[in-house]
C-alpha cells in the first residue's frame, strides 16, 4: 500500500482574493488601498495637539471638510460640516485653499475634485474610506444595463437620475445620457424634471431613495417600480416588465440605513410612549411609511433644532450624527435615541480617524502631497454636466 504524496498546486491568487487580503488595489474600487506612509499610533496622546499644529502651520492653504457621519475626534478639526454636496460646494467656494482635506468617503472627495479648480488638490486621509452603496453600481454594470434597455426598445424614453452617493463614473454616465444628479433633499425635484424629459427614469444606485420619492412624495404606486439586479441576466427583468415600469430602480442600498426595520419602529414606540420617529429616505419603504417624519441629514438637524423642549425622538440615520445631536440637545430637554437597539456606525466613513487625519495634515505641512483624489478630465466633464443640471433644477 502506497501513500499518495501531496502535489504542489500551481494556484495563483485572483485579483479579488488579493484585494480582500489587502495586498492589491483595484483602481475602479473604493476599497483596498493602503496609505503609503506611517500613521501615528492611535494611542498617541499628542494626536490632538499634532493635528492642531499641522493645521495652523498650513493656515489658509488647507480647508478641512467634515461629513456629518464623521467621528467627533475628527469633526472637531473641520472648518465646515455638512452633507456631501454641501461640502463639495463649500470647497469650490474657497479657491484660495490649495489643499481640500475631505473627511468623508471616496465619492464625496471625487465630487469635490469635480467642482473645485485645477489648482486645488483634494485629499482623502484614508483611501480605503469608500461607500458600500456607491460600490454597488460600476460603470461596466450600468453600461450593460443601458444595453438591456436598448434591446427592450425603451432606452430613448429613459432619463437616468443618479444619487449624489455614486462614483464619478456613474455621474459621468448620467451626464452623457441626458440625466441629472440628485440629493436626498431635492430627489423629488430631480424626478419631476426627469419625467418632463422622458417617460421613464433609471434611478441609481439607491433603490430606497428612488422608491420612497416616487411613491411617498409623487403618488406613484409600488407597481410602477421595478428593481434592476445587475447580478442577474437582463437585470432579472423581462422586456415587458421594463416597458411597463415608470421607475427602474438599481438594486443598491445604504448598509446603515438598510438595517432599520419595521420592527425597530414598533419597538421604539412601545419603549418610549409619545416618541417621534424621524428617518432618512435611504431607509426601506416600510420604515419610511411607518415614520412620523422623513428627510435628509440637514432636514433631521433642522427638525430637531425646531423641536420643543421635552420632546422625544428616535432617529434612523448614522450613529455618530445621532449621538452628536443627542448631546447637543440634551440641555434643552430633548430626548434623542438611535432607532435601532443594535449599534451601527458607517464602517467605511469611520475609517477616517484621528491618526489618518494627523498623517495627512503633517504630510501636507511638510510639503508632501498624499492620497490625492483626481478625476480624469473626460469623466469630470460629463459628471460636471450632470451636476450642473441639478443646480439648474427649478
Amino acid at each position: 500500500m502506497t501513500t499518495a504524496q501531496p502535489q504542489e498546486l500551481d494556484v495563483q491568487p485572483t485579483p479579488l482574493a488579493l484585494l480582500l487580503l489587502g495586498r492589491e488595489a483595484d483602481p475602479r474600487s473604493e476599497r483596498g488601498v493602503e496609505c503609503p506612509g506611517d500613521l501615528p499610533s492611535p494611542s498617541d496622546p499628542d494626536l490632538v495637539a499634532r493635528a492642531r499644529a499641522a493645521k495652523e502651520k498650513l493656515g489658509d492653504k488647507v480647508f478641512v471638510l467634515g461629513h456629518h457621519y464623521q467621528r467627533d475626534e475628527v469633526i472637531q478639526f473641520a472648518d465646515v460640516t455638512g452633507d456631501s454636496f454641501k461640502l463639495a460646494r463649500d470647497a469650490a467656494a474657497r479657491p484660495e485653499a490649495e489643499y481640500i482635506v475631505f473627511c468623508g468617503v471616496h465619492f464625496m472627495a471625487e465630487s469635490a475634485d469635480i467642482l473645485t479648480s485645477d489648482d486645488q488638490k483634494v485629499v482623502l486621509p484614508d483611501l480605503a474610506a469608500g461607500c458600500s452603496m456607491a460600490d454597488m453600481a460600476t460603470a461596466e454594470q450600468v453600461a450593460e444595463c443601458w444595453d438591456v434597455l436598448t434591446e427592450a426598445g425603451i432606452a430613448e424614453q429613459v432619463v437616468p437620475v443618479s444619487y449624489m452617493n455614486s462614483s464619478a463614473d456613474i455621474k459621468a454616465f448620467t451626464g452623457k445620457h441626458g440625466g441629472t444628479i440628485c440629493t436626498s433633499s431635492n430627489a423629488e425635484r430631480a424626478l419631476n424634471w426627469a419625467f418632463e424629459q422622458g417617460e421613464k427614469v433609471l434611478f441609481l444606485p439607491d433603490q430606497h431613495l428612488g422608491r420612497n420619492t416616487a411613491v411617498r412624495d409623487m403618488g406613484m404606486s409600488l407597481e410602477d417600480c421595478v428593481v434592476y439586479n445587475p447580478h442577474k441576466p437582463n437585470g432579472g427583468l423581462t422586456a415587458e416588465e421594463l416597458r411597463a415600469a415608470k421607475m427602474i430602480l438599481w438594486r443598491g442600498h445604504c448598509s446603515v440605513h438598510g438595517r432599520f426595520s419595521l420592527d425597530s419602529v414598533n419597538d421604539v414606540r412601545e419603549r418610549i410612549p409619545g416618541v417621534n420617529v424621524l428617518v432618512h429616505p435611504e431607509c426601506r419603504h416600510e420604515v419610511v411609511a411607518a415614520a412620523d417624519h422623513v428627510g435628509s441629514t440637514e432636514y433631521i438637524i433642522k427638525k430637531l433644532e425646531a423641536a420643543p423642549a421635552g420632546s422625544k425622538w428616535a432617529i434612523g440615520t448614522e450613529l455618530n450624527l445621532v449621538r452628536r445631536l443627542a448631546n447637543r440637545f440634551a440641555p434643552e430637554g430633548k430626548e434623542i435615541v438611535f432607532l435601532d437597539k443594535t449599534v451601527c456606525f458607517c464602517s467605511t466613513m469611520n475609517r477616517i480617524d484621528l491618526p489618518h487625519l494627523v498623517w495627512a495634515l503633517e504630510s501636507l505641512a511638510e510639503g508632501t502631497l498624499v492620497n490625492r483624489i483626481e478625476v480624469d478630465k473626460e469623466t469630470e466633464a460629463f459628471a460636471k454636466l450632470a451636476l450642473e443640471r441639478m443646480l439648474a433644477l427649478p
